[in-house]
């Protein structure tokens, strides 16, 4: 299928006010798009957007639409990552987690897709995360959300074959952001920054492809654990330091867990 001409897109980036979103809609403005921007957090110019309520996010597309005409891309960025032991982690907690991550997703495309196909053409990038794929102790639910967000993105993009538009999903490894503060990075995972996650969401506007790693070489992952016998990749998986998520710093963290921990108060009845 033919690519996006990114400077003639207009382009919706959500959870875009720091990190791999706001990395992501710079770089679709250095690529000559109209891009515009929601986030729970308006300081940096985003529009007030809550992925987790629809009547939120159906008025930012609406607002879109009327300043711009119309939705090309849509960057589902924004997402959560609490770190701690299943078994101790709040329902509220991992109930936004949950919301936000899969829920998020679910809200943007059903509010952006029929745009999409009546106009003919578009596309819709999922970032979910090679959590996805991997299992890691610490974000038990964080892996569930993102094991989700993979299933639903590949179904989703079988539906709207011959549409016309497509849905991508893009899964980073251990990213320098506030997501990951306070966890010790490197081991099984590499670590990228914003701007090789953002490289690989433009990429996608133009390959039209179904899924990326981010970087690449981990696509092979599932080749891998496939053939290595579990005994041994659960072996390397420890020397490797794949329980991280358990001992994150929690000074270094507190910022971070104090946004997602106010965000679920405010979600409360």
């Amino acid at each position: 299928m033919k690519g996006l001409e990114l400077a003639d897109s207009v382009v919706l980036v959500t959870g875009a006010a720091r990190g791999i979103g706001r990395t992501t809609a710079e770089a679709f403005r250095a690529a000559g798009a109209t891009v515009h921007t929601g986030d729970l957090d308006t300081s940096t110019g985003a529009w007030r957007l809550d992925v987790t309520a629809r009547e939120s996010f159906a008025e930012v597309v609406d607002r879109v639409v009327a300043e711009s005409g119309r939705i090309d891309i849509l960057v589902n960025n924004a997402g959560v990552m609490p770190l701690g032991r299943f078994l101790d982690e709040p329902d509220e907690l991992s109930r936004t987690t949950l919301d936000v991550n899969v829920w998020g997703l679910i809200h943007g495309m059903r509010l952006v897709l029929p745009r999409m196909v009546a106009q003919g053409h578009g596309h819709v990038v999922n970032v979910c995360s090679m959590a996805g794929k991997i299992p890691f102790p610490g974000m038990a639910v964080y892996n569930a959300s993102k094991y989700a967000a993979v299933g639903l993105t590949a179904a989703v993009r079988r539906e709207l074959h011959g549409t016309g538009v497509t849905v991508s999903a893009v899964l980073p490894s251990a990213v320098r952001t506030s997501l990951s503060s306070g966890v010790r990075l490197g081991g099984l995972l590499p670590t990228v920054d914003p701007d090789e996650v953002a490289a690989a969401v433009l990429r996608t506007c133009r390959t039209r492809q179904a899924e990326i790693a981010v970087p690449r070489w981990l696509a092979g992952w599932k080749v891998l654990d496939g053939l290595v016998p579990s005994s041994v990749m659960s072996l390397g998986r420890r020397l490797a330091g794949d329980d991280r998520g358990l001992g994150a710093d929690a000074e270094a963290r507190a910022a971070y867990s104090e946004r997602v921990a106010a965000f679920t108060r405010s979600r409360q009845p």
